[in-house]
């Protein structure tokens, strides 16, 4: 079988979950069958059965529109070029298209039309959830809103990355139940294990000999920071604070949470502040070294940071939305705090404060307990190992699409 993945995201150009996932699942299935990824970046790289291509669209023909119109905008014009250039590069047409977040998913409807074969798409979240992107792209977002539910609704084959996803897939779309499969994210243990690198941290500012709580993530509503902020005026002042935190939504965001970060550090030491993604291996050796890791998202369809972490062997503070609450076990692994999400604005918290003070005293009670940071580490670790393995979503990805080529023996 031959197969092509379609997506934004592809090293060394990734920014989220989205894109670790169809690096390490195309390197997986490659393993299995001849596999293509068609990216909107440069890339050209021929491995095996595994063949990558780039297509990196200039958007100086997009002058005349709004900003904010550029990238729904650039996402068709690079699916209709992903299409445009046939799909034969495997010494043979695609079988299946397997798309991967609404930019890519126009290129599946097309392909599904033009070449009549099954479209796969992967949902890693859903534009219906995240209604705070109408400030970053405006009548966009209404765009992005209308490819994914098009795509969702005629694709052959949907996967979730968690229950939680599946339910909101069938509450918030017409597709079929029987349409709607449940496979994980996955984590490489080999890859993310706990490494000593001191030097790596203390390179960052971090103090490697003072514990301190870590945050990874994009400076974005979604993955909660605004919350965490709040909480550190109560946390153990012994505790460092590391935020490791990537590219905002908008610049009006960046610069609010910048001015946070500098009036909290003028009441308390240790906070460090890393206004970008890391390489990989920097940002193994901060989960390595942190005492406690926080995912304080308002919206998790899955939450593959927390593989991340819990894989270095570190407990996790986590909100209990989504897909984390399928990650992680409360009181074995980490805590998970209730954001108490309001039902009229599902994002927004009806009590902040309460909260911000459930993200500091789970934090705090991880910080006074080395035995129990180290029980659940362990317990984490043994989790990550057990559940999630690269090579079993792979097989499992693999068996769907033979039973959408229901002529394949």
């Amino acid at each position: 079988m031959r197969v092509l993945l379609t997506t934004n995201e592809y090293p060394p150009y990734v920014y989220g979950g989205a894109g670790v996932h169809v690096e390490y699942l195309s390197r997986e299935l490659a393993k299995l069958t001849q596999v293509e990824v068609r990216s909107f970046h440069d890339q050209t790289v021929d491995d095996g059965q595994l063949h990558v291509r780039g297509v990196k669209m200039d958007t100086t023909h997009f002058a005349g529109c709004p900003q904010s119109f550029v990238s729904p905008l650039k996402a068709l014009s690079t699916c209709l070029a992903f299409v445009g250039q046939g799909i034969g590069d495997l010494e043979g047409a695609a079988e299946i298209i397997h798309c991967h977040t609404w930019y890519a998913h126009f290129s599946g409807i097309l392909a599904k039309i033009l070449y009549n074969i099954p479209m796969v798409i992967t949902v890693h979240s859903l534009e219906p959830l995240r209604p705070w992107k109408r400030d970053q792209l405006g009548h966009g977002y209404d765009l992005s809103r209308w490819i994914e539910k098009t795509a969702l609704e005629t694709a052959d084959a949907i996967i979730a990355v968690s229950r939680s996803t599946r339910d909101d897939i069938l509450r918030l779309f017409d597709v079929e139940p029987t349409r709607v499969v449940v496979i994980p994210n996955g984590i490489d243990t080999e890859e993310y294990q706990d490494i000593k690198a001191p030097e790596a941290i203390a390179a960052l500012g971090v103090d490697p000999n003072r514990p301190y709580v870590l945050f990874v993530g994009r400076m974005t509503r979604q993955k909660g920071l605004y919350y965490l902020l709040q909480a550190i005026p109560h946390l153990d002042p012994k505790l460092q604070i590391v935020l490791c935190a990537g590219d905002a939504d908008t610049l009006a965001m960046q610069r609010e949470m910048e001015d946070m970060v500098q009036e909290l550090k003028t009441h308390r030491d240790g906070i460090v502040w890393i206004p970008k993604m890391v390489s990989r291996q920097t940002t193994i050796a901060l989960y390595s070294h942190a005492a406690i890791f926080c995912c304080p998202s308002i919206y998790e369809p899955f939450g593959i940071i927390n593989l991340e972490a819990m894989a270095c062997g570190i407990p996790v503070v986590g909100s209990a939305v989504g897909g984390i609450n399928e990650v992680v076990v409360d009181g074995e692994t980490g805590f998970l705090v209730d954001p108490h999400l309001s039902m009229e604005a599902p994002h927004d918290p009806i009590a902040p404060a309460q909260f911000e003070h459930g993200l500091a005293d789970a934090i705090n009670r991880l910080a006074a307990d080395p035995e129990l940071r180290h029980r659940m580490g362990q317990a984490g670790r043994e989790r990550v190992e057990r559940h999630y393995s690269w090579r079993s979503i792979a097989q499992q990805t693999y068996d769907l699409y033979r039973r959408l080529q229901p002529n394949r023996s």
